[in-house]
């Protein structure tokens, strides 16, 4: 990662020129960031993860306006917003929290996204607690970004949230957002729901190692229950340990509705204003845990390492260049 001067782009269409106050980092980052079998032709700007300030707005925008403060996450088909200005079109873009500065409201929008899209598009789970009485989810990699986010929400809902750890920072971080029982991930699932009076999960959603705990998952599902996963495989999943159980399994990727220009793709914007809203109210806490100043390719390495760790507890971000 380097420090480079680019020309500041021109919004056309739906886009928003944004400034950039904030950004925070997320594993997508390292991920399109690690050593390619070639180098770059040209600089490649990373980061999925904005708070900022609408500077110019296309001449087809009609959700925002020049001084309107924002965040989002931006789309992986275009330059990511590790920039002093960003280009990023209207329709997945929220209104910032007012509750919270930028550098807060910048560890949201990714991790929010994705646990949103994960319990309520893929896993069909209501927003009413009244639908989601006597229901469970496990959370697997809980003390993540977008663990910290999905906990909140899933207790929000009104069910029972049951999310792993392995070490004891995290499992207090996730009693601390709401989690009514934290087990570890390094062991037998079922064994350990049994000892907290649970035969088996409603739903569980997978942020961690996919394959390594599929068998735990196909398990520990209940008969016609539902698993999603944010993280791909090396290896094909074996489906049919589902189908005894007519269990579904779903994908996540907060991506899909920018990258396909899907016709809902306005539902990110509608979903950021909402998780803004729960901010403002206090039912969702932002999971900044640390802050780096200012925005430059040193501090940017700095943060991948410790997220390249996978020990991060909440999110890292970076403010001000």
């Amino acid at each position: 990662m380097i420090d480079i001067e680019l020309d500041t782009p021109t919004p056309t269409g739906r886009d928003l020129l944004v400034k950039v106050n904030a950004v925070s980092v997320n594993p997508v980052d390292y991920k399109v960031r690690s050593p390619k079998d070639r180098e770059e032709s040209v600089p490649k700007v990373l980061g999925w993860d904005v708070s900022g300030v609408v500077e110019q707005v296309g001449p087809d925008v009609t959700l925002f306006q020049p001084g309107d403060e924002v965040f989002y996450a931006g789309s992986i088909m275009r330059p990511g917003g590790n920039s002093e200005f960003h280009l990023v079109d209207e329709r997945i873009v929220g209104s910032k929290p007012s509750r919270v500065g930028f550098a807060e409201a910048a560890a949201l929008p990714l991790t929010s996204i994705t646990a949103w899209e994960s319990l309520y598009d893929r896993l069909g789970i209501s927003q009413t607690k009244e639908h989601n009485e006597g229901k469970n989810i496990l959370i697997i990699g809980a003390a993540g970004g977008v663990g910290s986010i999905a906990t909140q929400l899933a207790k929000y809902s009104g069910l029972t949230v049951v999310g792993t750890a392995s070490r004891p920072e995290s499992a207090d971080w996730i009693k601390e957002l709401g989690a009514d029982y934290v087990i570890n991930h390094f062991e037998a699932f079922v064994p350990q729901l049994k000892a907290i009076g649970m035969e088996q999960v409603d739903y569980i959603l997978c942020l961690n190692s996919t394959g390594k705990h599929w068998a735990n998952m196909a398990e520990a599902i209940a008969p016609q229950g539902k698993i999603c996963s944010v993280v791909e495989t090396a290896e094909p999943l074996n489906l049919t340990l589902l189908m005894n159980k007519s269990a579904t399994f779903a994908w996540e990727f907060m991506f899909t509705r920018s990258t396909y220009q899907t016709p809902d793709m306005i539902e990110q914007h509608a979903l950021l204003n909402e998780i803004a809203r729960l901010v403002d109210e206090g039912v969702i806490r932002t999971t900044t845990n640390e802050t780096l100043s200012p925005i430059n390719a040193a501090n940017l390495r700095k943060a991948h390492a410790m997220l390249e760790t996978g020990r991060t507890v909440g999110k890292i971000v970076l403010e001000k260049f």
